[in-house]
C-alpha cells in the first residue's frame, strides 16, 4: 500500500482537487457562468434531438403576408379585428382565442372624429347633418365594433409588463388571478414587473381575460422559459398561455401549490411556488413550476408554418372564413404573426426566428399533455453525487491505465453520462446537469494525460537512460510500463550468469591487421550481443575479448535458467555460421566457450566515484567465470553448473565431471547441454547414456569396463575430446590409482 500510495499519492491528490473544484461550482461557491452556458448548450441540443409531435388542438392564426396584402398593413382597423374575432368565435366556435399582441390605443381610422368636428363646425349650418353623424356613430365605431365582438366570447387579450425606468402603466390589467393578501401567509417568489402597457379599458372589460406576453431571455439571448405568473405590485397575472388554457378549458381560479418543507421567516413560509392548480369544467390541472414561478417551453419542432407542431393558417383566410370549419373548428386559436417587419420573432434553442406565438402555444400544449420538462428538486445535490462518484472512478482508474484505455474509459463515462441524461430527459421529463461533470471528466482526462507525458515520461525516458545499453528494448518497454517498481539499488537474488570468450584471441590478434582485427571483434561482439538481448538478457561488460551477461534483473525473469541456457546454445550455432564467414575472408578460425551458472548474487550499480555500471557479483558469478575457462579442458562449447541443469529441465545434458575450481573448496558437477530434449537423436540419446555409463564406471574405479565402453565411444566419435580426456586418466590411474577413498573430483589449481 505504501508503495501504491508513492507512487500515485500527488497524482491522486491533485485529481481529487479537481473533483473538489467541481463541487464548489455545483453548489456555486465559485462562479458558474461559463458551467450554465455550456449546460444551456446541452438543453438546446436536447431539444433539437426531439422530433416534432403535430397537434391538432391548438391552431396558430398567422397574421402573414397574405393577409398584410388582402386587409392592409398593420396594425389593422379594429372593425377588421371586430371580423376576425367573430369568425373565430362564431364561425369555428374556438375554444379560446388568445392574442399575442396588443390594442393599446383608440382606433381613429373610422374617421367619425372628423365628422364630429365637422359637424360642430364647418357644416353645423347643414339641415339633417348632425344627426346623420350621430345615427353612424355606433357603425364607425371601430372600437366599439371589437368591444361588442369581445363580449362573452372565449377571448383572452395580450398585453406586456415592463421594468423599464421610466415607469409606465398604460391600459387597463385584467383580473388578477390571486394577490398576495389571499396568501398573506406565504412570501411568494416571482418574477416582479413594475410597469405594464396593457389593452384599452373597455376593450380589456369586455374579454373575459387577460395574458401578459413577456419572454424571459437567459443571459445568451435565448428564450428558454416563460413566467407562467408574474407579480405587479401585490397582485399575481397570469401569462397568455395559462389563460388561454384556463379559459378554454372553462377554469375558474388558480391556486399556487408550496412545496414542503419550507423555511421560516417572520412567521410566514417562504419559498417558490412548486406548482399550480387549475380547476376546470373537465379536470383538475397541475402545472408544474420552476423557481420564480417560471417553466421550461416545451419545445415540440423547429417553429414555424413548416414546422410540423402546429397547424397555421391566414388570418384573412379565418377571418372569410375560407378554411372548412371541420379542419379547425373547435380548437383553440392563437392569433399572432411570423412577418419579420412585425417584429415578433424570437431566438429559441431551435433557431434564431422562431415565431412567439408558438412559443406560447408549445406551453399550452405542454399543460394540456402535462408533459413540462422540469429541473428536479435535488438538481444541485445530484450533480453533486455524479461529480463526487465519476471523479472518485476517474481519479483512480486513469492513474493506473495506460493512454488507451484511459481514452477508452473517458470516452465510455461521457457516453454512459450523456446517454443517461437524454434519456431522463426524454423518458422521465427530467431536466438534469450535464456540463459541469462532463467538463470534470474532461479535465481529469486531460490533467492524467500531461501527468503521464510530464512526469511519467521523464521517468521513462530515464528509464531507458538507465538501461538501454543493458537490457533488451521488450524489456526496457516493460520497465518503463511501471519505473517506480524498478531502480539500480543492491539487493540478492537467484540470477543466471553467463561468461563467453574466444579461444586463441592472442593468436587471431597477431595474424590480422589492426583494421581487421577492429572488424573481427566489432563483428564478432554485435553477434554476440544481438543474442542475448534477444532473449531477454541483461548485456554486462565487454571485457576485452569476453562478455559478461545475466539473466532474471533487473526484470524479474522466473524462467531465467531457461532463457541462459537457450541463448549459449543459440550464440554457439552463431559462433559456427561466423567461423564460416571469417574464413571466407581467409581470418583465423572463431571458437568460442560460454560457462553458465545460476545461484544467488547480489546485483545493481556498483562502482567507484569515478565509474560505476549495472553488474552482478558473489560466489555464483565466479564459478560461471570459471566455468568458461574450464570449457577447454573438456572441448565442449557450453559448461552450466548443477543449478542451471536442475532449473532448466527443458534441454538434455551430458555430465561431464565433478570439479574444485580454484578458490573454492566444495565440488560442483558440471554439465554440457547438448540441446532440447524433445529436439535430441535418439543416437545422441544412447550415446549420452552409453557416456554416463562410463562415468559411473571410472568413479567406481572399475577401469578395465569404463576403458571398454570409452574405446567403443572414441571410436564413434574421435574427435571428441571428453572421451580422449577419461581414456588418459584411466592410463594414468592405472599406474597411479587414486585411493579408496577417492571421491571422483578433479581439482583445478588455475582459472
Amino acid at each position: 500500500m505504501r508503495r501504491i500510495l508513492k507512487k500515485h499519492g500527488a497524482r491522486w491528490a491533485c485529481s481529487l482537487a479537481i473533483v473538489g473544484v467541481a463541487i464548489l461550482t455545483s453548489v456555486a461557491v465559485l462562479p458558474t457562468t461559463a458551467v450554465d452556458r455550456i449546460d444551456d448548450f446541452i438543453y438546446d441540443m436536447r431539444i433539437r434531438l426531439q422530433p416534432a409531435d403535430y397537434d391538432p388542438r391548438i391552431v396558430i392564426v398567422n397574421i402573414d403576408d397574405k393577409s398584410l396584402a388582402e386587409v392592409g398593413r398593420w396594425p389593422w382597423s379594429r372593425n377588421a379585428i371586430a371580423e376576425l374575432v367573430s369568425s373565430m368565435t362564431d364561425h369555428y366556435q374556438a375554444a379560446s382565442v388568445g392574442f399575442d399582441v396588443i390594442f393599446a390605443e383608440p382606433d381613429n381610422t373610422s374617421g367619425y372624429e372628423t365628422l364630429s368636428e365637422l359637424a360642430r363646425r364647418e357644416l353645423r349650418d347643414v339641415p339633417g347633418f348632425d344627426q346623420r353623424v350621430k345615427a353612424l356613430r355606433q357603425q364607425l365605431d371601430y372600437d366599439g365594433l371589437l368591444e361588442d365582438a369581445l363580449r362573452d366570447k372565449p377571448v383572452v387579450m395580450g398585453f406586456y409588463l415592463s421594468n423599464e425606468k421610466s415607469t409606465i402603466k398604460k391600459g387597463k390589467l385584467p383580473e388578477p388571478a390571486f394577490t398576495r393578501k389571499d396568501y398573506e401567509n406565504y412570501l411568494i417568489d416571482a418574477v416582479e414587473w413594475n410597469s405594464y402597457n396593457a389593452n384599452l379599458d373597455r376593450l380589456q372589460s369586455a374579454a373575459p381575460a387577460g395574458g401578459f406576453f413577456n419572454p424571459l431571455p437567459d443571459a445568451d439571448g435565448v428564450i428558454r422559459r416563460v413566467p407562467i405568473l408574474a407579480a405587479h405590485g401585490d397582485a399575481f397575472y397570469e401569462s397568455l398561455a395559462l389563460a388561454t388554457f384556463r379559459v378554454a378549458m372553462g377554469g375558474t381560479a388558480i391556486y399556487p401549490r408550496m412545496p414542503r418543507g419550507q423555511t421560516e421567516e417572520e412567521g410566514r413560509t417562504y419559498g417558490y411556488v412548486e406548482s399550480l392548480l387549475i380547476n376546470t369544467e373537465q379536470r383538475r390541472t397541475i402545472v408544474p413550476l420552476e423557481p420564480l414561478m417560471t417553466t421550461l417551453i416545451p419545445f415540440y419542432g423547429k417553429g414555424g408554418p413548416d414546422g410540423g407542431t402546429f397547424r397555421y393558417v391566414s388570418a384573412v383566410d379565418v377571418m372569410k372564413r375560407r378554411v372548412p370549419v371541420e379542419e379547425i373548428g373547435g380548437t383553440i386559436f392563437m392569433v399572432g404573426t411570423t412577418v419579420p417587419s412585425l417584429k415578433d420573432l424570437r431566438t429559441a434553442p431551435v433557431g434564431l426566428d422562431y415565431p412567439g406565438v408558438e412559443m406560447h402555444a408549445n406551453v399550452i400544449k405542454g399543460i394540456l399533455d402535462g408533459t413540462f420538462k422540469q429541473r428536479p428538486d435535488i438538481y444541485i445535490q445530484f450533480d453533486v453525487t455524479q461529480i463526487a462518484v465519476v471523479g472518485l472512478v476517474l481519479t483512480f482508474l486513469l492513474a493506473v491505465a495506460s493512454p488507451l484505455w484511459s481514452m477508452v474509459l473517458t470516452v465510455t463515462v461521457a457516453a454512459g453520462l450523456s446517454a443517461f441524461n437524454l434519456w431522463a430527459y426524454q423518458k422521465a421529463d427530467a431536466v438534469l446537469p450535464l456540463a459541469l461533470v462532463l467538463m470534470l471528466v474532461g479535465a481529469l482526462f486531460v490533467f492524467n494525460m500531461a501527468w503521464g507525458y510530464f512526469f511519467e515520461f521523464r521517468k521513462r525516458n530515464a528509464m531507458v537512460n538507465l538501461f538501454g545499453e543493458y537490457v533488451a528494448p521488450e524489456l526496457v518497454a516493460q520497465m518503463a510500463e511501471d519505473p517506480e517498481s524498478y531502480n539500480m539499488e543492491g539487493e540478492s537474488r537467484e540470477l543466471t550468469v553467463l561468461f563467453v570468450d574466444v579461444r586463441g584471441f592472442t593468436t587471431i590478434s597477431e595474424s590480422l591487421k589492426p583494421n581487421e582485427l577492429r572488424e573481427f571483434i566489432n563483428i564478432y561482439l554485435t553477434a554476440m550481443s544481438e543474442d542475448i538481448r534477444g532473449n531477454r538478457g541483461t548485456l554486462d561488460k565487454y571485457i576485452g575479448d569476453a562478455v559478461m551477461a545475466f539473466w532474471g534483473a533487473p526484470v524479474v525473469l522466473p524462467n531465467h535458467a531457461e532463457l541462459a541456457v537457450g541463448t549459449a546454445l543459440k550464440m554457439l550455432q552463431t559462433a559456427a555460421r561466423l567461423n564460416e564467414e571469417f574464413q571466407a575472408r581467409r581470418w583465423p578460425p572463431l571458437k568460442i566457450g560460454i560457462g553458465l551458472n545460476t545461484g544467488e548474487m547480489r546485483v545493481g550499480d556498483m562502482g567507484s566515484k569515478i565509474r560505476r555500471a549495472y553488474t552482478v557479483m558473489g560466489d555464483a558469478v565466479n564459478l560461471g567465470s570459471r566455468l568458461e575457462g574450464i570449457t577447454k579442458e573438456y572441448g565442449v562449447g557450453l559448461v552450466v553448473g548443477e543449478i542451471t541443469r536442475r532449473e532448466a529441465p527443458q534441454f538434455a545434458y551430458r555430465e561431464l565431471d565433478r570439479v574444485r575450481v580454484k578458490g573454492k573448496n566444495e565440488p560442483v558437477p558440471i554439465y554440457h547441454p547438448v540441446g532440447h530434449a524433445d529436439e535430441v537423436p535418439d543416437d545422441v540419446r544412447r550415446t549420452i547414456d552409453r557416456w554416463h555409463e562410463a562415468l559411473g564406471l571410472v568413479r567406481a574405479q572399475q577401469w578395465d569396463a569404463a576403458e571398454a565402453i570409452l574405446q567403443e565411444l572414441h571410436a564413434a566419435h574421435p574427435d571428441d575430446v571428453l572421451y580422449t580426456l577419461y581414456l588418459e586418466r584411466i592410463a594414468y590411474f592405472r599406474t597411479d590409482p587414486p585411493g579408496p577413498d577417492w571421491d571422483g573430483v578433479t581439482t583445478f589449481k588455475t582459472k
